[in-house]
């Protein structure tokens, strides 16, 4: 491997990084770059990688030995795994220059789309070009793109000034999964993760606020119109949006409620009455249901759909009809593996199972987790008095609810005291 001279920033984001043994310990999220007082380019200083547990760390550049379009590879294995954080007079080329509104020499406006850092004679790394995309005032036409020297752009030195788009941003964030997209705006100051957030379609920031911490929920939620609001509530899975709901004041709830579909909103409204820490609140109410008389073959279609998570994919349950919750009479459910195990003609009344008593909507979460365990259950059906089917807890319900409150804010997590090898380095 080797490193060019010129790497564009922008393309380096989600690229692996690698230590000297060939192990992943992480991937690229954003370069640092220290300002000079002088008129010289911003100095690179090194990059921000992401490890596991959302957990962002600093690599120093002079630790980093090779560059490539897949690949950066670090000289040791000696990380330090302190939560990075910026300095003073330090900037995030990403988070802070993507989408920043500039102007050329010429006078001609236009926005920040990637900058450039180039290796000197000297060792050092710094900002030296920027690609401009110049800016038509029509909506049909793209402007063109400029590649230019850095002091050739005005508008780049006011760290902080909130005069830009979001597009570029998106472009370099949208193959992130959920999870961590929801960090990633974590990173941002407040206002610039609203107009990110906004800016997502419906779908994809239902997926990210169920991934994000109560706080930054609520805030984000109350950036929007609430009919955008309400949009997003009802692409979210009830049990999220239900929690998310829970965060808000009870008139407020009513207000997004009212302006939610009436199909979306009723499987919401239900998980709301449920006292919090029981199965009715932790529950999702959509889980895979089938009739008895559907084959092997169907239910396997079924779990098949992209949009059913792993845990709720695991197995189907089998009542009368109706096959919405509240159902007719539960009557068993039957797992991924027994599916695989049946032939496609066979009828799930002939394989269901029901030797593991259901939970209630009142049984406590301390509970469904022993039981679980106990079972090796990946998720369980809850039913009500009249043994209807209302919903189902999955192991990913159990694992939101037992973790501490703030489990998912990134300030929280504990610090690890060593890397994978049993190295730390404090410096």
């Amino acid at each position: 491997m080797s490193t060019p001279n010129r790497v564009y920033i922008a393309r380096l984001a989600g690229v692996a990084v690698f230590d000297p043994n060939g192990d992943q310990v992480g991937r690229v999220r954003d370069a640092v770059a220290r300002m000079r007082p002088t008129q010289r380019p911003p100095e690179v200083v090194g990059l921000v990688a992401e490890m596991p547990m959302r957990r962002r760390i600093f690599l120093s550049i002079n630790r980093i030995t090779s560059i490539d379009p897949d690949a950066v590879v670090l000289g040791s294995g000696t990380l330090n795994l302190r939560r990075f954080e910026k300095r003073p007079n330090e900037l995030l080329v990403l988070q802070e220059l993507l989408d920043r509104r500039v102007q050329l020499e010429g006078g001609q406006a236009g926005s920040v789309v990637d900058v450039a850092m180039e290796h000197s004679r000297g060792g050092e790394w710094a900002l030296t070009r920027v690609a401009v995309r110049e800016q038509t005032g029509r909506l049909t036409r793209r402007g063109h793109l400029h590649q230019v020297e850095w002091d050739r752009v005005r508008g780049l030195g006011a760290v902080g000034d909130n005069n830009r788009g979001t597009a570029n941003l998106l472009a370099v964030l949208e193959d992130m999964r959920p999870a961590d997209l929801a960090n990633a705006l974590q990173d941002l100051p407040d206002a610039r993760r609203n107009e990110v957030a906004a800016a997502l379609d419906d779908e994809r920031l239902a997926d990210v606020l169920s991934e994000l911490p109560e706080r930054d929920q609520v805030e984000i939620l109350a950036a929007l119109d609430r009919e955008r609001a309400a949009d997003v509530l009802e692409e979210m899975d009830p049990d999220d949006a239900a929690d998310l709901l829970n965060e808000l004041p009870p008139p407020e709830q009513d207000v997004l409620l009212d302006l939610m579909e009436p199909d979306e909103a009723d499987p919401v409204r239900q998980l709301l009455r449920y006292a919090s820490g029981t199965a009715g609140s932790v529950m999702t109410s959509e889980p895979v249901i089938l009739p008895p008389d559907a084959t092997v073959a169907e239910a396997l279609a079924r779990i098949r759909e992209v949009q059913l998570s792993p845990a709720v994919a695991a197995q189907v349950f089998v009542t009368r009809a109706p096959l919405t919750t509240p159902t007719g009479r539960y009557l068993g459910m039957v797992h991924f593996q027994r599916l695989l195990r049946e032939p496609p003609a066979d009828l799930l009344g002939g394989i269901v199972v029901n030797d593991i008593d259901p939970l209630r909507t009142s049984t406590p979460l301390t509970e469904i987790t022993r039981r679980m365990a106990t079972y090796d259950m990946v998720g369980m059906p809850v039913v009500d008095r009249s043994n209807r089917l209302v919903g189902a807890v999955t192991v990913d319900d159990v694992l939101d609810h037992s973790l501490p409150r703030d489990w998912r804010d990134r300030d929280a997590a504990p610090t690890p005291s060593a890397t994978d090898d049993g190295t730390v380095d404090d410096e």
